[in-house]
């Protein structure tokens, strides 16, 4: 994130923002939830995740992560193992060692090299209506 970039937020649209949108909840390894989680800020999974995540901000799920459900958010970075559906409005970045086993719908990915995808990658403009409809060319990244 770059400080002067032009596109950043201005003092006055973080004051709207909700007081815990920057909030970071964190599930250490060796943690287990069996429910789902709901939150207006950014979700790190290390352990596992029994059930469905909604995150307005961001859901990162580490090399050790599990989730077993699906994910809705804004953007996505997925390290570990993931079963079930990934909804990011903006991006999702598949990490090397990440395996995920569901579909996956988004505006932007990104996937490095070694990263696993069992299922469906729907590459869709969210901001246009009928967008569910409407497949633009996909704007896929392959790092190596």
């Amino acid at each position: 994130m770059a400080i002067f970039n032009k596109d950043s937020k201005g003092i006055d649209d973080i004051k709207n923002l909700p007081a815990n949108s920057n909030a970071l909840s964190i599930i250490a390894a060796g943690t287990k939830i069996l429910g789902d989680i709901d939150t207006d800020g950014v979700v790190k999974i290390e352990g596992r995740v029994e059930g469905g995540i909604r995150a307005a901000r961001q859901v990162l799920v580490g090399r050790q992560g599990e989730v077993l459900g699906d994910i809705n958010t804004r953007e996505a970075v997925i390290g570990g193992h993931v079963q079930g559906t990934v909804n990011a409005s903006d991006r999702v970045e598949i990490q090397g060692t990440s395996v995920i086993i569901g579909d996956i719908n988004t505006r932007a990915l990104a996937v490095i090299e070694g990263g696993r995808i069992n299922g469906s990658v729907r590459i869709a403009d969210a901001k246009e209506p009928g967008s569910d409809e409407q497949i633009h060319p996909s704007p896929v990244a392959v790092l190596r």
